[in-house]
């Protein structure tokens, strides 16, 4: 399939996507199978004579897996092939590699098998084809040696090549070239394009791409790879500060637990720093529930804009607000809410909008002029927009699109199915269950979304992260409780579930 029109995905998403196409039944053993397959069928189709010689150079990963696949179906179809291998064989770490490896290694004596370990160890190898599957997305530094060795050796030979996935050397978003890269007459790509190959086009010579059996829909569906977008990697020289600073404004004379819930599951998702701006009496309640937090005593028994001296202050501090829980509905706190909704548009700060936020911002609603997320439930989605949503969710996605452009902001309509949209991209979580209609848990889902936002990340990308850890946390919970849990049950398991979100499987369905 050729590529003049077609669609592209970034490598990010594309990571993402091969580790929920897992999660959902479709196994990266068999991705892997499909992709190295398609580029046997690619080359043999160019080679036509079973006499052409074929030398396939192949890396120690996902992308060497692919072409150790490609090497056994282009044996099995009559073609003599060599596997250049860069590296030693007992350096395979990656499982799926492995396996297509030790395949591949038993038919010894139809292929020659070369280890290049050392520079010496090059060989002096004649193909009519050379196929390029030393590295795959992602590379963001130049190629060290022997990658960097065999790059320049393909480029050197006098052979027709051919480039899995992305020509190695290439950034596959910028379609940069990191030092050297391999100069491919064809590059066969799976699922999509990305995004550098449409840059890079004297590099990538003919760009076919195949699917490997990833239905469509399931790019619209959240899933743990969404959940490694957002898992920020911590150095050893960071400090405290580096991965956001949140302040939840909420809580009321009535209220306290709604912040409260907020502001834990967002240091329990990584946030570095939360404060909460709550009236006095309220945050001494939430001070001695923990000491964690952070809080702001506001003059009075709810927010009012006397009180916006002191919150402008900590929203100088702030990489992102979460506005809205347990707030209370009093005239003055809905004229709060229009101002520090303004400062936060002024300042670009990144600001999520939940309960009662939600409520008074329909009084008032304006396309956002900064990064934003609303998370209503059905009725408050009602209050916000007029709009009585349909009951099924692919129909509910396309008010929510609508609404989300209109609004310029990221809606999460938290249901039995959630349903994220940006205006433009749609998703839909199933993670959740009826259990987690106890009060509190979309406050947890505030602070999970809230610090995915304080860390910087795309709106849309943390919404769709958070409702799936969200539900996921109760999905655990109902696993030890049934349906007997509490909001605050779900926060010992947003940690568990971002650092091994995969494990989730084991209680789908449950």
């Amino acid at each position: 399939m050729a590529v003049a029109n077609e669609k592209v995905i970034t490598t990010k998403e594309m990571r993402a996507l091969d580790i929920n196409a897992e999660y959902f039944g479709i196994s990266r053993l068999q991705l892997m199978e499909n992709a190295g397959r398609c580029v046997a069928e690619e080359v043999a189709s160019r080679a036509g004579q079973r006499d052409i010689r074929i030398a396939a150079f192949c890396g120690l990963g996902g992308n060497g897996g692919d072409g150790f696949v490609a090497a056994r179906h282009l044996i099995c179809m009559g073609f003599k092939v060599n596997v250049i291998l860069a590296g030693r064989a007992s350096d395979i770490v990656n499982e799926e590699a492995r396996k297509n490896w030790e395949a591949l290694s038993s038919l010894h004596r139809l292929l020659n098998i070369i280890e290049v370990y050392d520079s010496s160890l090059i060989p002096d190898v004649k193909a009519d084809i050379v196929i390029d599957a030393l590295l795959g997305i992602g590379l963001e530094r130049p190629p060290r040696p022997p990658i960097s060795w065999l790059i320049r050796k393909i480029n050197e030979m006098d052979s027709y090549r051919v480039a899995v996935d992305v020509p190695s050397g290439l950034n596959s978003e910028t379609g940069e070239v990191l030092g050297e890269a391999v100069k491919a007459h064809l590059t066969v790509t799976f699922h999509k394009a990305k995004p550098g190959l449409l840059k890079a086009k004297e590099y990538v010579g003919e760009l076919i791409v195949r699917s490997i059996g990833i239905p469509e829909e399931i790019e619209t569906f959240a899933g743990p790879g969404d959940v490694l977008m957002v898992v920020k990697p911590r150095p050893p020289e960071a400090h405290k500060g580096d991965f956001g600073r949140l302040l939840v404004i909420g809580g009321s004379e009535t209220f306290s637990g709604a912040p409260t819930l907020a502001a834990l599951a967002a240091l329990r998702a990584g946030v570095d720093l939360v404060y909460i701006a709550a009236p006095r009496e309220t945050a001494y309640a939430i001070s001695s529930i923990s000491p964690d937090i952070i809080t702001l005593k506001l003059e009075g028994d709810h927010l009012s804009t006397r009180n916006l001296s002191v919150i402008r202050s900590y929203m100088e501090r702030a990489t992102a607000i979460v506005l809205g829980p347990g707030l209370g509905l009093h005239k003055e706190t809905q004229e709060a809410v229009k101002e520090i909704i303004e400062e936060a548009e002024s300042k670009k700060i990144p600001i999520l909008l939940d309960a009662d936020g939600l409520k008074a911002f329909a009084t008032f609603k304006h396309s956002l002029k900064t990064s934003a997320v609303l998370t209503p439930h059905v009725g408050e989605y009602a209050i916000l927009t007029g709009e009585k949503l349909p009951s099924k969710p692919e129909e509910r996605a396309e008010y929510i699109k609508r609404q989300a452009k209109q609004l310029n902001a990221v809606i999460l309509l938290k249901s039995h199915v959630d349903i994220i949209s940006d205006g433009t991209r749609v998703k839909f979580n199933f993670t959740g269950n009826p259990g987690m209609t106890v009060g509190g848990t979309g406050d947890v889902l505030s602070g999970i979304v809230g610090a995915f936002l304080a860390q910087g990340f795309d709106p849309f990308e943390a919404a769709v992260a958070g409702a799936f850890i969200n539900g996921a946390a109760g999905d655990f919970v109902k696993s030890e409780k049934g349906y007997h849990m509490v909001a605050s049950d779900l926060l010992e398991w947003i940690p568990k579930v971002m650092n091994d979100p995969m494990s989730h499987i084991k209680v789908k369905g449950a």
